[in-house]
């Protein structure tokens, strides 16, 4: 049974593990962290995976431990973060180089407080309903469209993506525009 178990760990791993780095690295801003981020949500996955893969949902399970384990960071040190417009160049193909096109989000990104930032990824990157969200992190639907609500103007305001965007043109979290 344990086998079998690991098995289906591992499917999931394969199946989910880019597109749970690229999530994390909206979250952190870091190709680094966002690797390590995610590497620890899985090893916590891994731990009590029997109870993950009975839930209806085990990527949303993950997606909530990801996001636990981002607040975390900042609940045990205080980790300075440094977000560049750009994330570092890297020989060969990196996962998270998609990023590089929408790099006028990324220190707007960094603008926002992690519960904002956290809202505004989850909601309109990875497209989660706004119970979805309020589940991931563990709060109400109120406080996740107050707190979109929120990073969504300061993201509007941000002079970043106002000069990325062209005359007319409203920035649109998931990288397009919106007329």
């Amino acid at each position: 049974m344990q086998v079998e178990l690991e098995d289906r760990f591992q499917e999931f791993v394969r199946a989910r593990w880019s597109h749970l780095v690229r999530t994390a690295f909206l979250l952190t801003g870091d190709a680094h962290h966002a690797e390590d981020l995610t590497q620890t949500a899985l090893a916590k996955a891994y731990r009590s995976w029997r109870r993950v893969a009975r839930s209806d949902n085990p990527e949303a399970y993950v997606r909530r431990m990801l996001v636990s384990c981002n607040s975390d960071r900042f609940r045990k040190r205080r980790v300075p973060e440094s977000l560049t417009a750009a994330p570092p160049e890297r020989a060969g193909r990196d996962e998270t180089a998609w990023a590089d096109e929408r790099s006028a989000l990324l220190p707007a990104l960094a603008e926002l407080p992690p519960r904002q930032r956290a809202v505004v990824v989850l909601r309109y990157w990875e497209d989660l309903s706004e119970a979805e969200v309020a589940d991931a992190l563990g709060c109400s639907p109120g406080t996740v469209k107050s707190q979109a609500s929120k990073g969504l103007a300061k993201l509007r305001t941000y002079p970043g993506l106002a000069r990325a965007m062209g005359a007319g043109e409203q920035p649109c979290v998931d990288g397009g525009t919106h007329r």
